[in-house]
């Protein structure tokens, strides 16, 4: 039978048998009370919760430790007082509050014990609510016996007791704020802009205790300017609080030099009052090294002395400060006319010479510093550690002062809502934003728990895994809070680091920093390290291809060495960074020469920015590029990306295999305007300017035109040839995909053959030559060239492959009348002319209309044999050792399931419903929602599974450079898929899982829709 202490263990005591002696210490009432118990075990360390409850009790008047509680020396015999422990009965709040709070943090367990009343301060209403700034203020200033309401409050004494009481007062607002933080009621920010508001009160204070030090402090105006975190708002629990002091007399025309003076003994006296040690100890340093000149300069200056260091002496890092400054006590107009003649300053900064590169430098240098003082303990540090706090601080600030000069709107203190502006504003991608924003809130959380434990101002992750589990169990995760905790920090400090590089030293920044005062060039050197830094997998080999674009002094290397700079960065944010890099390459070789290219580059911007992502995404896209270079012109222009009329393209592919003297060339012309037409719809599906069901249509429309251009020179070749008019009616009969309008760019074109022979022709004459035409008209479309082919797949005519590859329209009729299966009237609903004569085609489809279209429907045989014939393609036709959930094709949920339901519903009441009568899909299944033949919810689903699976063969194609039906199991170019699709770059988990969700949701509807009559 298992023990009090065991069970204890197994709640999540680490210590039972000890856990068990202090609930009995507690009493009766206590050791039986659940909910009590309950609170305990939910807190991040319960062995530490207890411990800090116990020795609090013993405090309580009317706890059962204290002399005059029940059973002790001063007991009456009378009833208890309520005590501590009824109160936490009788108030679940403060029970979630007080507990929440002694299991995070032992020194404010310490606290509570000095100071039991203060346990109130969780109690009520009041526990919630967010205090006003003037109110803390007011409640600090109050401890030291100064006037609130005075512009210049003055302590009532500036001893021992004075400083204790200031101390007791702040950590009693500090433990109301993480007693709101410990249990969700304040959010980070609410967490970090007070804090900041605290220590500005508490500067306050520390200044009003000054005063009562220092007489004559009447004369000098004085205005302590917050610097860092407590700038920005953003402070942490225990931290250096970075200040400057700036000073004027307070009459006009008063001595400046006595008014320095008297500030500087006030500014020090400050100090004092907040660092030093007392019973209550002390509440943080006050650091002043930020001032110009750092320590070596004078503590106090006055605002002109400030601006002329600013204008004439300051380096780089000390703009980069000057971006958190803000008054957070003393004078508040005098430090008002500091922050806004500095910010004049600040935003100006990033034209100076070598702006970005001492940044860069600065950083480089702190990194050097933790790992030489920290040694391997630097891959634990949460703030200067890489992927650490300050490495999204420093990318955040740099890209701030870089593009803030020019957008007010990036002009923010704080960290997260600077970021947000970038992302706003289009600096950093949204992705990127999201995931430095999630990781700098985590590591925030992880620092504030780390110091709340005992109030000490740290930033290494502890190796100890007591340590580990409670700040694992203070975040809320289940399962091994250790391993959970340490696997999320390690993701989101990898991810931090991943975008730090990619964002802190993106040449970009140069560019933006310093052009078009100067040019901006690569150095070889510096290359390898930031290549690396921004992804790329091979930079040696980058560097052959930037070696061989920018070296030399002609012009053309000579704007390279200019663009290189800019594109990197962009290749960098597309999937495959070295395919973008390697493709510019090659396309700059065959367009190098040309005068437009490289100045297009140059001066349109988004052309450059457009070109990199595309090349650095699909090797289809780069491949039709490279042998249509002269289709780089359309990046420039989103209009240019929309889809040519089908009339349009008619026109000109005709026109164009006009003007050559044999139908090889005349085809190959042809496909050469397929090239750039094929180009032109992938750029905008890539762009999202064309979405699924539009991509499809523009193919269909291009391959129609493909087809018709090709035909026409057939049967020019055959004529000319047999030296006689060909005697027939010719027509192209576009079927599956292709009669759908929805291939993809990897589809074969399905098609069929008839022919009708002219007055006075013998049919076998006619048929000879329509076999002949539809034979060069397959073997014209697959000579080699250097694009993908648009192959023929004639298989869905009457008896497939062992059938006559050409049929006239009287043997179609007679072929359909006596043998047609359910599978040919159901091939049949995808038929449309494509190609040829338009009124055989009509007469074609009026002839297919009665089988694809019967009028009382298909008979439940043929629904039976339909049925089998899906069962059995899903069995016989899905490859070998393919995972079926993600066969795009022929899987679960996949195009097939979708397009046989569709297709079912039409066979089966087209006949008696017009509106079903469509070549495409997705139409059909909108038609049958209208007719109340399928609930809209089911076509919800079925729709969208469809469009994920078609989005799918279209990336594979596009990144690939060829055609599959499965997502690859390789996981690189799963991830490059992932990121065609839009994902993130850690996204593709997210993609499988999103995909297997979407296709198993349509599978259930079809399994319904199809099966069940």
């Amino acid at each position: 039978m298992q023990t009090t202490a065991g069970r204890l263990a197994r709640l999540g005591f680490a210590d039972g048998a000890r856990a068990e002696r202090l609930l009995g210490e507690l009493g009766p009432e206590a050791a039986g009370d659940l909910d009590l118990l309950d609170a305990l075990v939910g807190t991040a360390d319960p062995d530490l919760a207890l411990t800090s409850l116990t020795r609090l009790v013993e405090r309580d008047p009317g706890g059962p430790g204290h002399p005059s509680g029940p059973g002790g020396p001063g007991d009456p015999g009378g009833p208890a007082a309520p005590g501590l422990l009824g109160a936490l009965r009788a108030d679940p709040g403060l029970r979630a509050r007080l507990l929440g709070v002694l299991g995070v943090s032992a020194a404010l367990g310490d606290h509570l014990v000095r100071h039991p009343e203060h346990v109130a301060l969780l109690a009520g209403e009041r526990a919630v609510r967010r205090p006003a700034s003037r109110d803390l203020r007011a409640g600090l200033l109050r401890a030291v016996g100064a006037d609130p309401g005075d512009p210049r409050p003055r302590a009532a004494g500036h001893g021992t007791e004075t400083l204790s009481a200031l101390r007791a007062a702040y950590r009693g607002r500090l433990l109301h704020l993480a007693a709101r933080d410990v249990t969700g009621a304040a959010s980070l920010a609410e967490v970090t802009s007070e804090l900041s508001d605290l220590a500005g009160a508490a500067l306050e204070a520390g200044l009003a205790v000054a005063r009562a030090e220092h007489p004559g402090s009447e004369a000098v105006r004085l205005a302590v300017i917050g610097m860092g975190k407590c700038g920005a708002r953003e402070l942490n629990y225990i931290s250096d609080v970075d200040v400057v002091f700036v000073a004027e007399p307070a009459e006009e025309g008063g001595d400046e030099t006595e008014a320095v003076r008297h500030a500087t003994r006030l500014a020090q006296g400050m100090m004092r009052a907040c660092s030093a040690t007392t019973p209550e100890g002390a509440l943080w340093e006050v650091d002043a090294a930020l001032r110009p000149e750092g320590k070596a300069g004078p503590l106090v200056r006055t605002l002109a002395s400030h601006l002329a260091y600013y204008r004439r002496w300051a380096k780089t890092w000390e703009f980069q400060a000057l971006l958190k400054a803000r008054p957070v006590a003393g004078d508040t107009e005098l430090g008002e006319r500091y922050v806004e003649a500095a910010n004049e300053m600040v935003w100006q900064a990033a034209t100076r010479e070598k702006f970005v590169e001492d940044v860069q430098a600065m950083r480089r240098r702190v990194e050097d510093h933790v790992r030489r003082d920290t040694g391997e303990a630097a891959e634990r540090q949460l703030k200067l550690g890489p992927g650490g706090l300050r490495d999204i601080e420093f990318a955040v600030q740099l890209l701030q002062l870089v593009h803030g000069r020019l957008d007010p709107l990036l002009r923010r203190r704080a960290t997260l809502p600077a970021l947000a502006a970038l992302s706003r504003g289009g600096y950093v991608g949204r992705d990127d934003a999201r995931a430095l924003a999630e990781a700098y809130a985590f590591l925030r959380r992880v620092e504030h728990l780390l110091q709340l434990h005992r109030l000490r101002r740290t930033h290494v992750v502890p190796a100890d895994p007591a340590d580990l589990r409670r700040l694992g169990r203070a975040l809320g995760m289940a399962g091994d809070p250790v391993e959970a905790f340490t696997a999320r920090w390690r993701r989101h400090a990898m991810e931090a680091r991943r975008l730090h590089e990619k964002l802190f030293y993106r040449p970009l920044l140069l560019a933006v920093a310093r052009l078009p005062e100067s040019e901006t060039r690569l150095s070889a050197t510096a290359a390898q390290a930031r290549l690396e830094a921004l992804g790329y997998t091979d930079p040696a080999g980058a560097l052959r291809h930037i070696s061989a674009l920018t070296s030399g002094v002609s012009r053309r290397a000579a704007i390279q060495r200019t663009l290189l700079p800019v594109m990197l960065g962009w290749f960098a944010d597309a999937p495959d960074p070295d395919a973008g890099l390697l493709g510019f390459r090659r396309v700059s070789d065959e367009l190098g020469t040309t005068p437009w290219y490289l100045r297009l580059l140059r001066d349109e911007t988004a052309v450059a920015e457009r070109l990199a992502r595309l090349l650095g995404t699909s090797r289809y896209a780069t491949g039709l590029l490279l042998n249509a270079p002269e289709a780089v012109v359309m990046l420039g222009s989103d209009a240019e990306l929309a889809p040519r009329p089908p009339e349009a393209l008619l026109s000109e592919a005709r026109v164009t295999a006009g003007r050559q003297t044999t139908a090889e060339n005349a085809v190959a012309a042809v496909r050469g305007l397929r090239r750039r037409e094929l180009f032109r719809t992938a750029v905008a599906d890539l762009t999202g300017h064309l979405d699924v069901e539009r991509v499809g249509q523009a193919l269909s429309a291009l391959n129609d035109a493909t087809l018709q251009a090709a035909l026409d020179a057939a049967i020019d070749k055959v004529e000319m040839e047999r030296r006689a008019p060909l005697g027939t009616r010719f027509a192209v009969i576009a079927m599956g995909r292709l009669g759908g309008a929805e291939p993809s760019y990897g589809s074969d074109a399905d098609v069929m053959f008839v022919h009708s022979p002219l007055e006075g022709v013998a049919e076998r004459d006619a048929t000879a030559g329509a076999h002949a035409v539809a034979n060069e008209l397959r073997r014209l479309l697959a000579l080699p060239a250097p694009d993908p082919p648009l192959l023929i797949d004639p298989d869905l005519r009457p008896e497939g492959r062992q059938g006559p590859l050409v049929r006239t329209l009287a043997s179609y009729a007679a072929y359909y009348r006596r043998w047609s299966s359910p599978w040919e009237s159901q091939a049949l609903l995808r038929a449309r002319l494509s190609a040829g004569d338009a009124s055989l085609g009509t007469a074609f489809l009026e002839l297919a209309d009665p089988l694809r279209y019967p009028a009382d429907g298909i008979p439940d045989t043929a629904v039976r044999e339909i049925r089998r014939l899906k069962a059995r393609m899903e069995a016989e036709r899905l490859p070998r050792g393919a995972d079926p959930a993600l066969h795009t094709k022929l899987g679960p949920g996949g195009l097939s399931d979708v397009e046989w339901v569709a297709q079912l519903l039409q066979l089966r009441h087209a006949g008696r419903l017009p509106s079903l009568r469509t070549t495409r899909t997705l139409e059909a299944l909108r038609a049958a929602v209208a007719e109340d033949l399928l609930p809209s919810d089911d076509e919800a689903a079925l729709a969208e599974a469809w469009r994920f699976a078609s989005r799918v063969r279209n990336a594979i194609v596009l990144v690939r450079g060829r055609a599959a039906d499965s997502i690859p199991v390789d996981v690189r170019e799963r991830a490059l898929i992932s990121q065609a699709l839009g994902y993130p770059p850690d996204g593709t988990e997210d993609f499988v899982e999103d995909y297997r969700r979407v296709t198993r949701r349509a599978r259930r509807v079809m399994e319904r829709a199809f099966y069940e009559d």
